[in-house]
């Protein structure tokens, strides 16, 4: 029986992937210290609020990437076990410098789609509530006072109050990648009981993110920055074949 050797993993994970695993999961576990001993959770402050939210703040396009939430550890692993599973290889390719650009940009892009989805679901009852306290943006005041049952736009409060975290936009990013590259590359899926090609996996992943997005029904997971990871790797991927020669 062989022994899992975490230090031998990390020693053969390449550095981008190895750092950008080491800050994710660093930055889960000061959270979850300073929700233990300072009642502070910094997805209240590092979380991706909606745009029409007063708790938005500009850092978050890109804090949000390295944030997972404290009550679901099964979140970062799974991300961080793609991440290691196919970054590696991808960072191997193209050097570290090119993964690099790619999972930021695959991340940002998965935060633009998601962000734009959300403010149009928003938008029409947004404008019904500025319309009603005669204001131009929605300020705390606000925010609170709608904040409370009964009154008409208290769901849309609830919305506000929500934020986006986790890497799975870039995960999904650098699946897509890794499907393109290698797309007949057999991958075994729990609880899949045959192996698949990694074209498949992606157009499946694809599909099911489409289909749980437009339906509502994917609880609270971001379904359309997944598609946002994917697209723009897409487009990154495509751009790079056509303009560059070398991969770093």
């Amino acid at each position: 029986m062989n022994r899992f050797n975490t230090g031998r993993i990390l020693a053969d994970t390449p550095p981008v992937v190895k750092n950008l695993i080491i800050i994710n999961v660093a930055v889960w576990v000061a959270n979850l210290l300073f929700i233990q001993f300072a009642n502070i959770n910094l997805i209240q402050v590092l979380g991706l609020f909606p745009l029409p939210s007063p708790l938005f703040k500009p850092w978050q396009i890109v804090t949000h990437m390295f944030m997972h939430s404290s009550g679901r550890i099964f979140h970062i692993f799974f991300n961080m076990w793609a991440l290691y599973m196919f970054g590696k290889i991808l960072e191997n390719i193209w050097g570290g410098k090119r993964f690099f650009i790619y999972y930021m940009i695959t991340g940002l892009g998965a935060m633009l789609i998601h962000a734009l989805v959300t403010y149009l679901q928003l938008a029409p009852e947004i404008a019904q509530l500025k319309a009603h306290y005669s204001v131009d943006r929605i300020n705390m005041t606000l925010l609170n006072e709608i904040l409370r049952p009964g009154n008409p736009f208290y769901s849309l409060a609830r919305e506000l109050l929500i934020p986006t975290v986790g890497a799975s936009g870039a995960v999904y990013g650098v699946l897509l990648a890794f499907g393109v590259l290698f797309p007949n590359t057999t991958l075994m899926i729990i609880p899949i009981p045959v192996p698949i090609k990694a074209k498949w996996v992606v157009l499946g992943a694809a599909v099911i993110s489409l289909v749980l997005g437009l339906s509502g029904k994917g609880g609270n997971i971001a379904h359309f920055a997944h598609l946002g990871g994917m697209i723009f790797g897409y487009i990154l991927i495509r751009f790079w074949n056509k303009h560059t020669t070398n991969f770093y």
